[in-house]
């Protein structure tokens, strides 16, 4: 494809951003080939080289914040009518609820995450804690060698599993953060529009 169905292309698969962000990234991308076409490389070549749309419309998206998405596309395109500001404050006790209630949700959904990861943390330092406890009761216990031996025994096998958990949850962690970065952008897209493009 040359540049110009390119560019047609990315306008049409972000239309949902606002017109200063769409040119900014449209902009950016032209200025791409132009650098490309200057070192000689020919223009279908340059713009294949970009990779896919839709994966130039992740890499925007993701540099995008929410707010300015959502921010668009609640714009009113227009002036409401008389009837319709009508409409939306009688209709206010139905639709307010519902939009605060999925806006809730969402938000209890995202926290949800990372209470999850902090709950597993702190699991994980008592238990840390707990072995290292043991092991100073061995030492302070008065009960003979047996006692002291098997508090010991526990307080280190608490110690090695918390650490083992600890890079287990680490991986947990990073995974949750690559699951919740995917979650934002689907969201995006949803603001955006899912409009497939051609290669």
């Amino acid at each position: 494809m040359n540049k110009t169905e390119f560019t047609e292309q990315l306008r049409a698969a972000l239309k949902g951003l606002s017109e200063e962000d769409l040119k900014k990234s449209v902009d950016y991308y032209e200025e791409m080939i132009d650098d490309r076409m200057e070192d000689g490389i020919p223009e279908e070549e340059a713009v294949n080289g970009l990779g896919s749309i839709d994966e130039i419309k992740d890499k925007i998206l993701k540099e995008i914040p929410i707010t300015n998405i959502v921010k668009e596309k609640i714009k009113p395109k227009r002036s409401l009518a008389g009837w319709e500001i009508a409409l939306l404050v009688i209709g206010s006790p139905v639709w307010v609820p519902i939009v605060l209630s999925l806006i809730i949700t969402g938000l209890s959904i995202y926290m949800t995450f990372w209470i999850i990861i902090l709950s597993l943390y702190v699991t994980d330092l008592s238990l840390f804690l707990s072995g290292i406890l043991g092991i100073v009761a061995a030492f302070m216990q008065t009960n003979g060698f047996a006692t002291g031996l098997f508090l010991s025994g526990i307080g280190i096998t608490l110690t090695g599993v918390s650490v083992l958990l600890f890079f287990g949850f680490n991986q947990i962690t990073k995974w949750m953060f690559i699951l919740s970065k995917k979650f934002l952008l689907w969201l995006k897209k949803l603001f955006v529009g899912e409009k497939k493009s051609a290669n």
